[in-house]
């Protein structure tokens, strides 16, 4: 049962100082798992109000890149900051209050509605043994709506599809009202109408002044709505720029070794990648 969330919440904990003009700046990172390099020298800057898709084939360390701006994985050599601080210095609740995190596979907790799940990313912003207040019920269930996952709010989250298990994970990282936003595959599971409705949040949100960031391997999709594009190729970034300059059909034989033609959308002309394969 939902705890009872009219009681006056207990005062918030004081936000990391960040600088929130300095977006998120990936400066010559190297990463490697043991003996196995995963990424070599690493330049990204994403500033706030911008949305970038990190695309290029499987193993090419789009999900490494994520972590490393999240804080949870440090890098080998090189810095990652996030509104000006390193974020694999600060311990995990201040990581929390900058960066929301959408992983492949969002392990959300069994047995439990799913307006509770997405509460728990009011979680960073209460004190010690605080309890969610009527206004961080109002936060979440907006996160819903925008996600369209209201309707599923008294649901438990195991008894979901992997589209709306996918949709309530959008929404948790929706409710913590952090500065950045970083999301690994963000459609996966979703059917051709909430793909673009998703990515739409995400620009939307983008638009309100956040740094986000999501690996996406649709490139049509991520042209649609993206503002950049980083294309990675063997653990490095082998292009990046605005989606109508840098989807190319050269641009994509290099990175997946894919012959495709690079059409313009009839409604807004940006690029879609057809396979010339035969």
């Amino acid at each position: 049962m939902i705890r009872s969330l009219l009681e006056l919440a207990r005062p918030r904990l004081p936000r990391p100082e960040h600088d929130p003009a300095s977006g998120i700046a990936i400066d010559d990172v190297w990463a490697s798992y043991g003996d196995r390099r995963v990424l070599s020298g690493v330049n990204l800057h994403a500033k706030p109000g911008s949305f970038t898709a990190i695309a290029g084939p499987n193993g090419v360390g789009k999900s490494t890149l994520l972590k490393l701006m999240a804080g949870t994985m440090k890098p080998a050599r090189g810095s990652v900051r996030v509104g000006g601080v390193d974020i694999a210095s600060l311990p995990a609740r201040r990581r929390a209050a900058l960066v929301a995190v959408v992983p492949q596979d969002p392990d959300l907790p069994p047995a439990t509605a799913a307006v509770e799940v997405v509460l728990m990313g009011r979680n960073p912003h209460l004190g010690t043994l605080s309890w969610e207040s009527a206004e961080d019920l109002s936060i979440a269930l907006e996160a819903m709506r925008m996600t369209d996952s209201e309707r599923l709010a008294d649901r438990h989250v195991d008894r979901l599809s992997g589209g709306e298990r996918q949709r309530v994970a959008v929404a948790l990282a929706l409710a913590q009202q952090t500065p950045a936003l970083l999301l690994d595959e963000p459609t996966a599971n979703l059917d051709l109408a909430y793909q673009p409705a998703i990515m739409d949040t995400l620009r939307r949100q983008a638009l309100s002044g956040k740094t986000v960031i999501a690996a996406v391997h649709d490139l049509t999709l991520a042209a649609q709505f993206c503002d950049r594009i980083a294309l990675m190729c063997d653990g490095t970034v082998l292009a990046e720029g605005a989606p109508a300059e840098l989807i190319t059909p050269e641009n994509i034989a290099k990175a997946y070794g894919a012959r495709v033609s690079v059409l313009s959308h009839p409604e807004t002309g940006k690029p879609i990648v057809v396979s010339s394969w035969r």
